[in-house]
């Protein structure tokens, strides 16, 4: 039980880790919303975070094993194992990555970057979609917190017992 319990702390960590990285993706590509030349000389490229599971995980494992349960009949309640986990438990794996749409242009033949045609090349960054990027970081940062809380609440109660 206790190595469950501390790598249900290692997991809701990796989660919060993951959504402070979301949020501050988030915070760059609102403050470069309007950046038409970088030290590259291109406008600034959304920043997206991509998380992926890792292969081989004992989360991933668990999670095709109920999946094929649940395929070879509807019946079958969900069991999940109890397992050891290593100290170094990790489930996910997040990096940041750009965002390849072309940049917004628009018509502003007066504007210092504009081109030949009259058209600045904005970044892709739409403010409403970044808003509600952070609007889901931070629910889900929230839901991890409510996990650690939850399972702190568990190690102190059966310490009462």
């Amino acid at each position: 039980m206790p190595e469950n319990l501390f790598a249900s702390f290692s997991i809701s960590g990796q989660g919060m880790s993951v959504q402070r990285m979301r949020l501050s993706s988030v915070a760059k590509n609102i403050a470069n919303a309007n950046t038409t030349k970088g030290v590259d000389g291109k406008p600034y490229q959304r920043e997206v975070v991509v998380v992926r599971a890792i292969p081989g995980s004992p989360f991933e494992d668990e999670l095709v094993d109920q999946i094929e349960l649940k395929k070879s009949d509807t019946n079958h309640a969900p069991n999940a194992r109890q397992g050891t986990y290593p100290p170094d438990y990790s489930v996910l794996k997040a990096r940041t990555a750009t965002d390849n749409t072309p940049p917004r242009l628009v018509y502003e033949p007066s504007h210092p970057d504009a081109d030949e045609q009259g058209y600045v090349h904005y970044p892709n960054v739409n403010v409403v979609t970044e808003m509600v990027e952070m609007i889901t970081a931070q629910r889900g940062f929230e839901a991890n917190t409510g996990v650690v809380n939850a399972a702190k609440n568990i190690a102190r109660n059966s310490l009462e017992i």
